[in-house]
């Protein structure tokens, strides 16, 4: 069923011209940090989601962080402008799209970011395509790109994909290049500048997936472990199910000196056998459980052989090295008999390295911007003026309510009103009437003068966190940072990069 918004009360206009103002401060309060620094890693972050039959998109869990803000500390605040109002033309869909989303009548520039959080996990946050040079932007809270519960620079594996629906990619994965901060929220965690904006490479769909299995012998763990490493690191691949087993080579004999002198040096003329073996050499005899053949040698330098033991032999039972000189014994048993196997020379041990891995191929399906528009940007902006808020609320209500389920996307309506909330260390902050609840909801937009005949407006807010105002165990309130000169400062510095293909 289609879902008309009525938009009647919406300003038609900003009080600001289309000139943009200068911002208040200099691109030196920006902090810049890559994601994916190369179209070869991005083609891994890509097929990381995509793999597995979309699994890790559809097992990903909202990202619910500093998201709730205790009601006391919610109250009038003082955010004002720094400079002049001005805003930024949204851009529209240029480029039509036969694709199509459950969220027909909502803009399409919405949808949610996913990321590999601080618990090593997968998560989601909501987020908006914004107008740039070259319709590659997202804008969200800064906190579902920086990771601010280990400290560590960003999030890892940070993806755009607008119209997510359950596992649905309607427009492609739009893999992170670089993300734009202001330098107080970077160092400090200022709630004040807790907003994002996100250079994202061309979308990207997938063709075809393949699963190769890997089988292959190494002399030496080294040489598995480095192998493993090197698929599972391999850009084309997404997702890798990989294990080494080491395998006792009963066949393999030492020799030294010439190769036709056939003999063991005294020295090492004993058993080695990582312990890591174990296992499976008794698995080995005691399937077999008989003569493995004797020493090959008169001066017994290399061979097995296995006979009976007797009970006071067995007494010593498992791994016995009688005579580090020549030979290593191992006592087992099979069924009700007791054997002793005598080992000459050094029995190698072989690495195999199994598993499978699934291999995407991947399209090139265009620029953001171009796939589903981009909204404007407005700061300096008088609090108080209506806007809609966009994004995929999921979580209970603190009375244990579930009223969204996080799977599409949902607004609220509603006038910006001054706010200050200590608990998230922000003193300039806005907040606006609202149910969303937390989780999920974080990054989501808030549009000024929203237009439903072009499902465009101007982005003036990005949700940092939510509130139960009146103490009625109940979600009221959404609050965003102030979207001043300082924002449009981190903003400038990311609208006018270009990004490039991955495929």
């Amino acid at each position: 069923m289609k879902r008309t918004l009525a938009l009647g009360g919406v300003a038609a206009g900003l009080l600001a011209s289309a000139a943009i103002a200068a911002p208040a401060h200099a691109s030196g309060d920006v902090s810049a940090d890559p994601l994916a620094k190369t179209n070869l890693a991005a083609k891994q972050v890509a097929a990381f989601w995509y793999g597995e039959n979309k699994a890790n998109l559809i097992n990903a869990t909202p990202y619910d962080v500093e998201t709730k803000v205790v009601a006391k500390h919610v109250s009038t605040g003082g955010p004002a402008a720094d400079s002049k109002p001005g805003v930024v033309p949204a851009i529209g869909d240029e480029k039509k799209s036969a694709a199509k989303s459950k969220n027909i009548n909502l803009p399409k520039t919405t949808g949610k970011v996913f990321f590999i959080g601080a618990d090593h996990k997968p998560h989601w946050c909501t987020a908006t395509s914004v107008q740039s040079a070259y319709h590659n932007l997202v804008a969200t809270a800064g906190h579902c790109v920086y990771d601010t519960e280990s400290n560590a620079a960003t999030l890892d594996k940070w993806v755009f994909i607008p119209g997510y629906y359950q596992g649905k990619t309607p427009w492609g994965i739009y893999v992170g290049k670089q993300a734009f901060t202001h330098y107080d929220y970077d160092v400090y965690e200022d709630g004040d500048r807790d907003y994002a904006f996100v250079t994202v490479y061309n979308g990207v769909l997938p063709t075809s997936a393949a699963k190769d299995w890997v089988s292959q012998t190494f002399e030496t763990k080294d040489l598995a472990e480095k192998k493993k490493a090197e698929l599972e690191a391999d850009k084309t691949n997404g997702y890798s199910r990989l294990w080494i087993k080491p395998v006792v080579d009963w066949a393999h004999k030492v020799t030294v000196g010439t190769a036709d002198s056939q003999k063991v040096d005294a020295s090492v003329a004993q058993l080695a056998v990582d312990p890591s073996t174990i296992d499976s050499a008794r698995t080995t005899l005691e399937n077999q459980a008989k003569d493995h053949g004797t020493s090959t040698f008169s001066d017994n330098t290399w061979g097995t052989v296995v006979t009976k033991a007797t009970d006071a032999e067995y007494g010593n039972g498992g791994w016995n090295s009688t005579d580090a000189k020549k030979q290593t014994v191992f006592y087992f048993t099979k069924g009700e008999d007791k054997y002793k196997a005598t080992f000459w020379g050094v029995f190698d041990t072989d690495y195999v390295l199994k598993g499978r891995i699934l291999s995407i191929a991947l399209t090139d399906v265009g620029r953001l911007g171009d796939n589903v528009g981009g909204q404007g940007l407005a700061y300096n902006q008088k609090v108080g003026k209506p806007v809609f808020v966009f994004g995929y609320p999921s979580g209970s209500h603190p009375d244990g309510n579930y009223a969204y389920t996080g799977k599409t996307l949902k607004w609220s309506y509603g006038k910006t009103f001054a706010a200050s909330a200590a608990a998230i260390k922000g003193e300039e902050l806005v907040g606006v009437k609202s149910s969303f609840t937390g989780e999920g909801s974080i990054g989501s937009s808030w549009l000024l003068s929203y237009k439903n005949g072009r499902r465009l407006g101007y982005l003036n807010g990005v949700t940092i966190g939510v509130s139960d105002t009146d103490k009625n165990n109940r979600i009221d309130t959404s609050i965003s940072p102030y979207f001043d000169g300082e924002l449009y400062g981190v903003y400038k510095s990311a609208a006018n990069l270009w990004s490039g293909k991955i495929v």
